[in-house]
């Protein structure tokens, strides 16, 4: 899965993905980007 990195501008494969819910109940990945270790962040199933 893939996620937009606010630090290198570009969408990067998410390393260490991890299934979250947000407080209204909506599923999302966070993990890290590989080239910077930004956290990085999405909604939605994965």
């Amino acid at each position: 899965m893939e996620a937009y990195c606010f630090k290198c501008r570009v969408k990067r494969e998410i390393s260490n993905p991890e299934s979250v819910t947000l407080k209204n109940g909506r599923p999302a990945t966070q993990g890290k980007c590989p080239v910077c270790g930004t956290k990085v962040f999405r909604i939605g199933k994965a």
